[in-house]
């Protein structure tokens, strides 16, 4: 069977989140067999990059134009057709929730979203693995059609280089007209988007106020790690909602999240809990995020915070 990951690479920037679309599908592909043909939308002069991550082959389209369900789906479906596709991966972020569903109504395919693991098979159906309930639970979904589209959850697998560049075909054409016209785009620029970052350090109310946000940012800096905060902080304009994390705001994955004077409000454990460790700095002993977190400290950040910086320079300053 053929997989194709989708990329979008309008921007000419490949980015982790991409390679790791391409190494779960040369996963599959190993387990069921068949072949992993990544389609990168955009820039695609070094696109052969994706052969070291899994890809069999790499196919390019020429695109700048803006983000468009319509146009990525009529794409994506004539890719799919002309290489008879069992399985297409997108990503699990703004671009790839969207385009699920559109995807899987011209494909007439299954789909399933969020996904974060490697398909069992029984009777030649997919079953993929979900979180459900804000992720307190997991579902196990068996797909019935003969063709499949998911979005993976970033952060589910750490991209490993398994082989060597590879050569880019380019195709060209038509592109449908965009049904929605884009009047002004505007992002946080020059950060590793939170949903891509391995450690995030998020802070609360307990940082007193914007003014205090320093030590915060201190210790992420020491880590090389992506700042964010709780919903309240945001609400005040303690900090742009752009790193507001959260289930009403963005849903993380990373390696490491350390929780600075946040209770941990069930809204925002829902948004962290998939995080493979929690660190809690909290002078409460009575906050519920102890409850969720793998490793806790009770004390007054304002005290705890400059010493774990410290530590942490001298640990890099001596390897």
């Amino acid at each position: 069977m053929n997989i194709l990951p989708i990329i979008d690479n309008r921007k000419n920037l490949f980015k982790k989140a991409d390679f790791e679309l391409v190494y779960y599908s040369h996963l599959v592909a190993k387990k069921f067999g068949g072949k992993v043909k990544a389609v990168v939308i955009g820039a695609h002069s070094e696109a052969g990059i994706l052969g070291k991550y899994g890809a069999d082959e790499v196919i390019g389209i020429d695109y700048n134009g803006t983000f468009d369900t319509s146009v990525f789906s009529t794409i994506i479906k004539k890719i799919s057709d002309d290489y008879i596709a069992k399985l297409i991966v997108l990503p699990h972020t703004s671009s790839g929730k969207p385009l699920i569903g559109s995807v899987a109504i011209k494909l007439n395919a299954a789909s399933v979203s969020g996904v974060l693991n490697i398909p069992e098979m029984e009777n030649n159906s997919f079953i993929f693995k979900k979180g459900t309930y804000s992720s307190k639970a997991y579902s196990n979904i068996k797909t019935l059609s003969e063709k499949v589209v998911v979005s993976l959850m970033t952060n589910s697998f750490s991209p490993v280089e398994v082989g060597s560049p590879v050569p880019v075909s380019a195709i060209s054409m038509e592109f449908v007209s965009p049904k929605v016209k884009v009047v002004a785009v505007e992002k946080a620029e020059g950060k590793i988007p939170l949903t891509e970052s391995d450690i995030i350090v998020s802070g609360g109310r307990g940082l007193r106020g914007p003014e205090n946000w320093g030590v915060l940012i201190d210790l992420a800096e020491a880590l090389g790690a992506s700042t964010a905060c709780s919903r309240p902080v945001s609400d005040v304009n303690w900090r742009p909602h752009t790193e507001h994390v959260g289930q009403t705001g963005i849903v993380v994955r990373p390696n490491l999240y350390i929780a600075l004077g946040i209770s941990g409000a069930i809204q925002h454990l829902a948004g962290v809990n998939n995080s493979k460790t929690i660190v809690v700095i909290n002078k409460d002993p009575e906050a519920p995020f102890f409850k969720a977190a793998d490793y806790g400290i009770i004390g007054d950040l304002f005290e705890v915070v400059p010493k774990l910086t410290e530590a942490i320079k001298r640990f890099k300053g001596g390897n």
